[in-house]
């Protein structure tokens, strides 16, 4: 039987993989869903395991709670910054990718590595 952890992990590379599949075919919306998607489930992972409580049950809450969580490295920040921001046709550019879809994996592979390697649910490192 699987732990909670890999679970967690097979739900993130479940989202990362469709997140790609869209990206390949030009979807970036459905990609930057899946990328919303797997930070929530990274996130809620941590909140369960920190026992923190109040951050809501969807993605772009708990992303809007991150902001203001002085805990965490700013790299992740930024990137919650990211996906929580809402995309309009003038907002976007092809000059650089709206999903950052990287930021989430990184995100989400500190937050594992931190966890088993802590034996504990502390924010990650840069």
């Amino acid at each position: 039987m699987p732990t909670e952890i890999e679970e967690v992990i097979k739900r993130l590379r479940k989202e990362f993989s469709t997140g790609r599949q869209a990206l390949s075919v030009g979807n970036d919306g459905m990609a930057r869903v899946c990328a919303r998607r797997a930070a929530g489930v990274a996130i809620t992972f941590w909140l369960r395991e920190s026992g923190r409580t109040g951050w809501g049950v969807d993605a772009m809450s708990q992303l809007r709670h991150l902001l203001n969580e002085p805990s965490f490295p700013s790299e992740v920040q930024t990137a919650a910054t990211r996906l929580a921001a809402k995309v309009t046709p003038q907002s976007t550019s092809s000059s650089s990718d709206p999903l950052k879809f990287v930021d989430v994996r990184a995100y989400s592979e500190r937050l594992r590595t931190g966890i088993e390697s802590a034996g504990a649910p502390t924010p990650p490192a840069p």
